[in-house]
């Protein structure tokens, strides 16, 4: 299977199809300024990077529009030049300075909300206070973490339950996410689906490819009694093919969907959050509770956690082992296209953004305590704000790390996980 998958590879990268990452918009910060809904042109944006070098400037053209491309991942302050505002515009929030960050492959859209001159006059800049500045960039910080959080959480917990009931470490798992943010886009901007139906289809989908997945593949393999170690080497090969495949078909480019995009945020005081954001917080805090209490208090979820348990004991008490572990491939199958739809709107959608956040997910998951619900959301949270609350610290191309640190430390100070139990080795 490995060395199909790495023929498959060398084939398709020979032929020209790996070389589409090439064609990627790569990381960008981009906008459309609008007053009065009439474009606004000729305002000087200029972006600096974390030590306060010039990363590039742009004019706003007739349509409003403006873009600075970028050379890699980060934070960036955006600075919009009061002065080149035709006269009696201003910034409503009174914030012409914004710290914003962006991710790999992204381009990350900027909001500034224009209208009528402020009662200090017209382009006058309000002075910021560096104190308030800080404390908005840590709050900001806290909420992108919790955001990002929630949206690992939902790919953890189908990752959890897919090992706790199979034992199956699946390294295929990320390309479940991008199954659902693929799908949803071509439901969305192909087909032509409002977002919020195309989203709700692609979980639908999310979930029978997770159903077949183990109908149709994982299933035969355990019927043949195949070891936990070459499912796992399996799921690799699996990643490897769904990932070129995508690829081939989506190329490799990040693209948006066709809604929510450049989205006015709301002033909640010391940060500014798009509405789009805090619906999909309630969706996934919704979606994981329900989970959770399914788990708990159902015929189902009773089932579940004694195949967990004990799938040869559960078995012998007449529950049948495979329609649970079914259920819970097309239970974790949806929430992970759950997930990638909403990375998807975070984000933009890319060919391989299940595959970057998949260390993540296992991240989450090992430090909750493998195999444990609860454990894989309160992980994902710690994950989230690790990963986010580091870049005071150290670069945001490293973001990553400050969430491994905080893996390895709880680690050895408890082996089993925040919410994992001890148990016997030997």
């Amino acid at each position: 299977m490995i060395i199909f998958t790495a023929v498959l590879g060398f084939l398709f990268t020979s032929l020209g199809f790996g070389a589409t990452s090439a064609l990627a918009e790569g990381e960008a910060l981009q906008g459309t300024l609008i007053n009065a809904n009439q474009p606004v042109a000729g305002v000087a944006i200029k972006v600096f990077d974390q030590g306060g070098t010039s990363a590039g400037e742009a004019t706003s053209g007739p349509d409003g529009k403006w873009v600075v491309p970028l050379k890699a991942a980060g934070t960036y302050k955006v600075d919009l030049d009061t002065a080149t505002l035709p006269q009696g515009v201003t910034v409503t929030t009174g914030r012409s300075s914004l710290t914003l960050t962006v991710f790999e492959g992204a381009a990350r859209n900027v909001l500034f909300p224009l209208g009528g001159a402020a009662a200090t006059g017209p382009g006058a800049a309000t002075p910021e206070d560096e104190g308030n500045s800080q404390l908005s960039r840590i709050l900001d910080l806290i909420y992108t973490g919790i955001h990002f959080g929630l949206i690992i959480a939902l790919a953890a917990l189908g990752l959890s339950l897919i090992f706790g009931t199979m034992g199956l470490t699946n390294f295929a798992h990320g390309e479940l996410i991008t199954f659902g943010a693929v799908g949803c886009f071509f439901l969305n901007v192909t087909v032509g689906l409002p977002l919020e139906l195309a989203a709700v289809a692609a979980v639908v989908l999310g979930g029978a490819f997770g159903y077949f997945q183990d109908r149709l593949f994982w299933g035969w393999l355990r019927n043949r009694r195949t070891g936990l170690i070459g499912m796992m080497i399996i799921s690799i090969g699996l990643a490897l093919i769904l990932r070129y495949l995508y690829l081939f078909f989506f190329a490799g480019d990040t693209r948006q969907y066709s809604a929510y995009v450049a989205q006015p945020g709301m002033d909640l005081g010391l940060i500014s959050v798009a509405p789009k954001n805090l619906i999909m917080d309630a969706v996934a805090i919704v979606v994981l509770i329900g989970v959770s209490l399914a788990l708990v208090m159902t015929r189902l979820g009773k089932a579940t956690r004694a195949v967990s348990t004990n799938p040869s004991l559960a078995a012998a008490s007449g529950i049948s082992v495979d329609s649970i572990i079914r259920l819970v491939w097309t239970i974790g199958g949806a929430l992970a296209a759950l997930s990638g739809v909403m990375l998807g709107v975070f984000q933009g959608v890319n060919y391989q953004m299940g595959f970057q956040i998949l260390l993540l997910v296992f991240a989450a998951v090992t430090l909750g305590g493998l195999g444990t619900a609860f454990g894989a959301l309160l992980g994902s949270l710690v994950v989230g704000l690790a990963t986010q609350l580091s870049t005071l610290w150290i670069p945001t191309e490293l973001k990553n790390v400050g969430a491994l640190v905080v893996l390895i430390v709880i680690i050895l100070v408890r082996p089993q996980g925040i919410l994992g139990r001890r148990e016997r080795i030997g």
